[in-house]
């Protein structure tokens, strides 16, 4: 089994997609994920790139995932170090690094800037990593 580390990014585009992460895959984020992505979907639902329903449909999808949702002192801990490592002005999403650091085989987002931002500090693996059975 592969334990794979998404952001909130990441989550959306799955729900809105329809994809069922294979069972092989375990999936785990901070958290924040489900906040993260509301803030994220109301957003797109003001700036008019979604309506109501639309969001509404994808966070159930979100809360109906099958995701691993951690939080605990460690994790926020090493957070921290890692936002001050990178020099980042919050731990949003030095908050994902941490739980793939901490929980995972790989973290996976559809933001490639922090992609490139955090590496050779976890290892990344693509979005379509998560639609096959095939382990990293």
């Amino acid at each position: 089994m592969t334990r794979y580390a998404i952001d909130a990014l990441t989550a959306v585009r799955l729900v809105r997609e329809g994809i069922t992460v294979p069972d092989e895959h375990q999936l785990v984020a901070p958290k924040s994920l489900q906040t993260q992505a509301l803030s994220h979907l109301y957003r797109a639902v003001r700036q008019g790139d979604l309506s109501k329903d639309e969001a509404r449909a994808i966070l159930d999808g979100i809360t109906t995932m099958r995701i691993r949702l951690l939080g605990d002192r460690v994790s926020r801990g090493v957070a921290w170090r890692l936002a001050e490592q990178l020099d980042w002005d919050d731990t949003t999403n030095a908050e994902y690094v941490s739980v793939a650091q901490l929980q995972a085989d790989a973290f996976v987002t559809v933001d490639e800037q922090l992609a490139r931002e955090v590496e050779g500090i976890v290892v990344t693996a693509p979005f379509e990593a998560l639609l096959t059975a095939a382990n990293i």
